[in-house]
């Protein structure tokens, strides 16, 4: 068992399997499929009801804040939107439709009680004067009621530009902790994309010495107060078991 001040979570970005099955094993999730489509919320309140009592809640953004409506990603949507209405989503634009596309991300948030609400940046996001003007209006705008909220940067922004904007903003910086250091301090959260190998990606099963690598990464933090261990690889459900094995005994 891991001997550390800080509460550490893990589980998986998604259900894999079922959600009965999942909860037996798990204490959280981070719900991936609310960055494609968001779920009604009577949906959404039934996921949190069919929980267990202790059961934590993560979740991604609609991507209508995050990435701009030419994204593959929005096929799954299944959007019929005016082209310019469409145009004002994405990069977290200053507009009318973003701002909607974060009240139906916070109304799904509250229906599962999501601890933190992650923002995905899409690759193609990347550090300008316009983007960092858009994050800070963005997040001095929108009400977070008890959320936390994490960015996850995916283009390759300046470590001294992603921690002034998370001091500014209260932020917490989301990354893979194979590929990079956190700038957050008192909150980690790690979403482990199979990085070790690097090209593999997520169809990559960790080893148990990449799981050590991570559990003596934790080992090391102990000025975090809480550390969030996402698996979102294809063998997710049982590097996670794993891991929380390694960690809890």
């Amino acid at each position: 068992m891991v001997m550390t001040n800080s509460l550490i979570r893990v589980g998986c970005c998604g259900f894999q399997g079922s959600k009965e099955k999942y909860f037996k094993h798990f204490d959280l999730v981070e719900l991936q499929s609310t960055f494609y489509k968001l779920p009604r919320p009577e949906t959404a309140l039934r996921w949190h009801e069919e929980a267990p009592q202790n059961f934590t809640f993560t979740m991604k953004a609609w991507q209508g804040i995050t990435h701009l409506s030419t994204s593959p990603t929005y096929r799954r949507a299944k959007l019929q939107w005016e082209p310019e209405r469409l145009r004002q989503l994405g990069h977290f634009q200053n507009t009318e439709e973003a701002f909607k596309a974060w009240e139906r991300t916070a109304v799904i948030a509250g229906a599962v009680n999501a601890k933190v609400i992650v923002f995905q940046c899409p690759p193609n996001f990347k550090q300008n004067e316009a983007a960092i003007q858009n994050l800070q209006t963005f997040f001095k705008f929108v009400e977070r009621d008890n959320f936390l909220f994490a960015v996850e940067f995916r283009a390759n922004w300046e470590r001294s530009v992603i921690k002034q904007l998370c001091d500014e903003l209260n932020l917490i910086h989301c990354v893979d902790p194979f590929k990079e250091q956190t700038v957050s301090a008192k909150i980690r959260y790690f979403r482990l994309h199979g990085a070790p190998p690097g090209k593999q990606m997520y169809r990559y099963q960790f080893s148990d010495s990449d799981l050590e690598r991570l559990k003596n990464l934790i080992l090391k933090d102990n000025g975090a107060e809480e550390i969030f261990c996402l698996f979102n690889n294809i063998a997710m459900f049982d590097d996670a078991r794993r891991f929380r094995k390694m960690i809890f005994g």
